[in-house]
Parts: structure tokens; sequence; C-alpha cells
């Protein structure tokens, strides 16, 4: 197994250079429902900054919504990089990895059945579409056989229709 962080860190939050190399952009309600999630379960998840060359690596759209929140330090791990590639190849590959992700709706729309909870806060738009009609997400039928290619006009539109699609089950993946 190869760790390659030790510590978390407790850092002034202007001392965090964000990434010139990422390529990941931050919608304003992304950011705005990251602050909300940050406002409400505090700063849980720690930045990840490469040792090698100072940069942040993973936690750019957390460090916005924190910056707009107040905060003034942040928890982060600095973390080994051999150089410059490894440092993309993370970077790109974070921000990717949970589009591959499917989320249950159903599995979600039960378990807050039993739980006092702000729907807002679980990140997931047009849930109060599910909650109204649960039987019509089992008969959806998710097998992935067929690719659908869309070109969109801007960076707004591919977001705002990747977001509605992973909402509604579907896999995304987004190519540039």
């Amino acid at each position: 197994m190869k760790i390659k962080s030790d510590k978390i860190e407790i850092v002034d939050i202007d001392s965090i250079i964000e990434n010139p190399d990422n390529n990941n952009r931050h919608s304003i309600e992304q950011i705005e429902m990251l602050r909300k999630g940050i406002k409400h379960n505090g700063f849980r998840v720690p930045l990840i900054i490469s040792k090698r060359s100072g940069f942040l690596i993973s936690g750019h759209g957390r460090l916005e919504a924190a910056k707009l929140e107040g905060y003034e330090k942040l928890p982060v791990i600095y973390q080994e990089f051999e150089n410059e590639a490894e440092e993309y190849q993370f970077l790109t590959f974070d921000n990717e990895i949970a589009r591959w992700a499917q989320l249950d709706r159903q599995a979600v729309y039960d378990k807050i059945e039993m739980l006092d909870i702000d729907i807002e806060l679980l990140g997931i738009s047009n849930f109060e579409k599910l909650k109204e009609s649960p039987q019509e997400e089992k008969s959806v039928d998710l097998t992935f056989e067929y690719k659908l290619e869309i070109d969109c006009g801007n960076e707004e539109q591919q977001q705002y229709l990747q977001g509605e699609l992973q909402d509604r089950g579907f896999k995304v993946r987004v190519l540039i």
C-alpha cells in the first residue's frame, strides 16, 4: 500500500494556491450548495496540496465556498507527487471519477422517510419530483446499452444537462 500523505494540517486560507491546470469549472449554484453544506456540516474533507509544487490538487470548489463563508483557516493534507504529470493526472482523475457514480435516488427517498433531513442539503436537484412519485423511478431501465452524444452551445448548457441527466440516474461522461 502506498500512503502519499501523513497528517492533516490547519493552514491560513490565503496561503492556499489554486492549481492553474485545474480544468474543472464550478457553477455559482454548485458553490452556493457547497457553501450551504459547509455552513451546516462544517469543513469535513481536507483539501489536498502537492508537496512538490505547493498547488491545490483537490478541493477547488470547497476552497471557493469556504472563502465565501468567511473561513480563515482550512484543513489540508500535503501529498507526495513525483512530477507535474502525476499531479495533473490525479487532479483530473479526482475531478472526473466522481461523475462515474450513480445515485440510487429511490434508496435516498426510502432513507429520508425515516430521518429528519433538510432535503436541500442532500445536493440533489429536482428531488421533490421523485418524492411525489417514487414508483416512476423504479420503472427506469438503466442498462446503459446506448450512448448519446449531445453538442452544447456553451459550458453552462453542458453543466445543466449533465446535472439533469445525472439526477435522473444516467451515467454521464463529458468529452471535450
